[in-house]
């Protein structure tokens, strides 16, 4: 299945020529919405010479904004060493935008103080039926309707500036989160991933699993979607997800 993601705002060193900048920002814009990913895949997509890709997360990851890493021996493929794939790194992150972070989180940590942690869930519930305003729930619990509505979801998010796709993978579909506008409040305040979870559940009408954060370190939010129904568990009854560096991609 093609992602659904809008595009999000790259960062533009203003150290290169405005050209070099343009081609920056559309690899970071691939490394957030595709990362982890190889130069040779980045290359391909952007039609644009292997050198001068390399030449460009050289650059990145100078500055701390992308990092490398060896492909997983099950990802390989063909033989030789294994290819390096590229990722943002937080900071790297960081530069598309995280606005009025330290404002948000004072304001929520006020919200607690006054009337305490259900009222920062309640915070959090409404502002994610602010994002999902309008998507109703799912009428039959079938493969495509399952499928279309969370296309629908994705394509919300990503209207809200969470750079969100959606990908098939095996009986279920996913729904990849690359950027998260609050990554650092919802550090603090896990009730923010936490309703976007409940609301997830309340409109597909199943069970859903988170895989991974960005809260929690994860290159991307990755929550998996069975496109068969199965009994909706408890938000109380599912841990957290843990670090676990997997950003639920799939090799590319």
């Amino acid at each position: 299945m093609e992602g659904t993601g809008r595009k999000a705002t790259g960062a533009r060193s203003s150290a290169v020529p405005a050209h070099e900048g343009q081609t920056r920002a559309a690899i970071v814009q691939l490394l957030l919405e595709q990362g982890p990913i190889t130069a040779t895949a980045i290359s391909a997509e952007l039609g644009l010479a292997p050198a001068g890709v390399r030449r460009h997360l050289d650059a990145l990851i100078d500055a701390g904004q992308a990092r490398a890493s060896r492909s997983a021996p099950w990802q390989q493929k063909g033989r030789g060493r294994p290819a390096k794939q590229y990722q943002l790194t937080a900071a790297g992150r960081g530069n598309l935008g995280h606005a009025y972070d330290d404002l948000a989180g004072a304001a929520i940590r006020q919200l607690g103080e006054i009337g305490g942690d259900e009222a920062i869930s309640e915070f959090a519930r409404k502002r994610v039926r602010t994002i999902v305003d309008g998507i109703e729930p799912v009428a039959e619990h079938t493969a495509p309707v399952i499928e279309a509505k969370v296309e629908e979801i994705a394509e919300a998010f990503a209207d809200a500036g969470f750079a969100a796709t959606t990908r098939q993978v095996g009986a279920g579909v996913q729904i990849c989160q690359h950027h998260c506008p609050v990554a650092h409040v919802a550090e603090e305040f896990p009730q923010l991933c936490a309703a976007e979870l409940d609301a997830f559940r309340d409109l597909l009408g199943t069970h859903v699993q988170r895989l991974a954060t960005i809260a929690n370190g994860d290159c991307a939010c990755t929550t998996h979607v069975p496109l068969v129904a199965v009994p909706k568990i408890p938000s109380a009854a599912q841990p957290a997800a843990g670090r676990t560096n997997d950003s639920g991609r799939s090799a590319e």
